[in-house]
């Protein structure tokens, strides 16, 4: 998923919506690309972070960006960059437990913890749609687990996917806080750095060992370079030509996008309790963009 975009145009392009809707299909992998490299998910985060520190580096100096970031931003900056190798390492241990759809299912809540921590932090009320939305995400949830049994699969996968959730909502609230100071890259750039310093404590328990075998390296090598440093840029870029709410409801389908690629390169096939209560919150997801995007009755229609 992407952390936080850049002010878009007016208007959609055919040239934008292929470029937003790679950069989703590149997010929606990720999760395959953990499960399969069947590293831990601590060595999963080192790698995705480290090598995206080093694409995004290159791309930064490329573009010649600053990377200067003003003093008092600095604590706020360093603690993202921690936030988010807890929510990736999170989430890649949600799906380790159940399967890819469980994960990305259980990620794709997170509008329902942004409508609680943006009140808190940043002082804005949620409307009545998001309200409406988080109470059906909620139901949603609810048709995934089967029975709440700490000792099933499916329930630990969605407890720990909601965690994810959670942290990836507090990212993205606290990422308003900085993102319009700097570019997204930069922000990026910064956060995964941090992300790769946070991790490497891990391998004092950890043996790094299996990081270093040639399969696993280009999986992480991919997890980094494509599905997080390439897929922001495409992003960013795609952003420019369409609405930031459009933009919210290709991200949407990033899940959909994931379990697609888990049933292709894992074979695994999601259950109907499963489909169910992925409809049900990919539709919530859904819901305040489409409401937003309605025509009003004071404007016409198209």
């Amino acid at each position: 998923m992407p952390l936080h975009g850049e002010r878009p145009r007016r208007g959609a392009t055919g040239h934008g919506l292929l470029l937003v809707n790679l950069a989703v299909a590149l997010f929606g992998v990720a999760g395959v690309l953990g499960e399969v490299s069947a590293l831990p998910s601590p060595l999963v985060v080192l790698g995705r972070a480290g090598f995206a520190s080093l694409a995004l580096f290159g791309m930064v100096r490329l573009g010649r960006r600053s990377l200067h970031v003003r003093r008092e931003d600095v604590p706020l900056v360093l603690g993202l960059g921690v936030l988010l190798a807890c929510h990736w390492t999170v989430f890649f241990y949600s799906i380790a437990v159940s399967n890819v759809a469980i994960g990305l299912l259980l990620v794709s809540t997170f509008p329902l913890f942004t409508a609680l921590f943006e009140p808190l932090i940043l002082g804005v009320t949620p409307s009545r749609v998001q309200i409406v939305a988080a109470l059906v995400t909620m139901a949603g949830v609810y048709v995934l687990v089967p029975s709440f049994d700490l000792a099933s699969a499916t329930t630990q996968g969605v407890l720990w996917g909601l965690l994810s959730a959670a942290l990836f909502a507090l990212l993205t609230v606290l990422n308003r806080k900085v993102g319009r100071r700097y570019g997204s890259q930069v922000i990026s750039l910064y956060q995964n750095g941090v992300a790769t310093l946070a991790m490497l404590p891990v391998l004092l328990v950890i043996s790094p060992a299996p990081l270093f075998e040639w399969r696993a390296l280009l999986i992480v090598l991919a997890l980094g370079v494509f599905c997080t440093a390439i897929a922001h840029t495409l992003f960013i870029a795609g952003l420019q030509h369409m609405t930031a709410q459009l933009a919210s409801l290709l991200v949407s389908l990033e899940s959909v996008w994931g379990i697609v690629f888990g049933a292709m390169l894992l074979g695994e096939t999601p259950t109907a309790r499963t489909l169910v209560g992925g409809a049900i919150i990919v539709g919530s997801t859904m819901l305040p963009v489409l409401y937003a995007r309605r025509p009003r009755a004071d404007q016409p229609a198209g």
